[in-house]
């Protein structure tokens, strides 16, 4: 059902033109009191509340946090540190529903056919009297009286010029928003700029090593038990490679996966950084156990 639901989404979200088609291939339905601006704020919000929804799904630090509250609760967090990791989640799911925002904003016809009806036909040079908000809302549709259709130029163009005013403003109030933060940021660190491009290196590499031996790990583990189950496996000639040049004695157990697993604030031990819950777990294996001097500060990956 799930992948049934997910492919039009897809298309929609790679291909926005066809969907802006689409919701004014379904516009005549709808005139009528108060309709089109619903319908109107919909075709821009519900898309963009799936974006932001998608983008929370997607965000690797939301399931850390399900995981950190799951496992540890929050006591180990403060104030700093629950506002910051909130701001990473909310900040980089707003990404795409911000630009879908933007986007039908600039084009406007979601824009016109939520606020036609609202415009005030006495506004308009040697507009027929008797006609309200039920003729207006007509405006992005193609029935409009005969002797009406010459103002749906003139009252099309009024509203896409304010949807395409609002679209800029967003665009720079994001902007500005966007520059205050990384300012507040680079402010508020604990470490110097080469030392936090350092830090953002070793976690993109760590997770790619990561993922790439889980993957080699698993797949070898995987064959011990279906060779144990039929007394033999097919393996490929670098199936085969793999499981001759690593050698994996045993799974880890659920303490070494809770220990890498959830939330990470920057920390430093005896002046030494460090980098991530593996790292921390990796310095307490060789026998370098935090201290009391261990300290933890509000910041985060990025």
């Amino acid at each position: 059902m799930l992948m049934h639901l997910a492919k039009p989404v897809q298309f929609f979200i790679a291909n926005p033109k066809e969907f802006l088609w689409y919701i004014g291939a379904h516009k005549q339905q709808l005139t009528g009191e108060g309709r089109n601006y619903i319908y109107g704020l919909a075709a821009i919000g519900v898309p963009a509340l799936a974006l932001f929804l998608i983008g929370v799904i997607w965000n690797t630090h939301t399931w850390n946090l399900v995981a950190e509250c799951h496992k540890r609760g929050t006591k180990n967090f403060s104030a700093a540190a629950s506002c910051l990791i909130f701001g990473s989640v909310m900040g980089r799911a707003a990404v795409a529903p911000v630009t879908w925002s933007v986007l039908s904003l600039l084009r406007g016809e979601a824009y016109v056919c939520a606020l036609s009806e609202f415009r005030d036909p006495t506004s308009l040079d040697k507009f027929p009297p008797g006609y309200g908000a039920d003729t207006m809302a007509r405006v992005p549709c193609d029935d409009l009286p005969g002797n009406l259709t010459k103002f749906k130029d003139e009252i099309t163009r009024q509203l896409k010029y304010e949807s395409q005013l609002f679209g800029w403003m967003l665009i720079g109030a994001v902007a500005v928003l966007v520059f205050l933060t990384k300012c507040l940021k680079h402010c508020c660190s604990p470490l110097s700029y080469r030392q936090e491009l350092y830090w953002n290196q070793y976690r993109s590499n760590e997770t790619r090593l990561f993922n790439r031996t889980a993957e080699v790990h698993s797949k070898i583990m995987a064959a011990k038990s279906v060779k144990k189950f039929f007394g033999f496996v097919y393996l490929d000639k670098e199936e085969k490679e793999l499981v001759e040049e690593f050698t994996v004695e045993d799974l880890q157990p659920r303490t070494q996966w809770d220990a890498i697993s959830g939330v990470y604030i920057y920390r430093e031990n005896k002046g030494f950084p460090l980098y991530s819950r593996l790292h921390k777990w990796a310095k307490v294996v060789m026998g370098n156990s935090l201290g009391p001097e261990s300290q933890e500060m509000a910041f985060l990956a990025t």
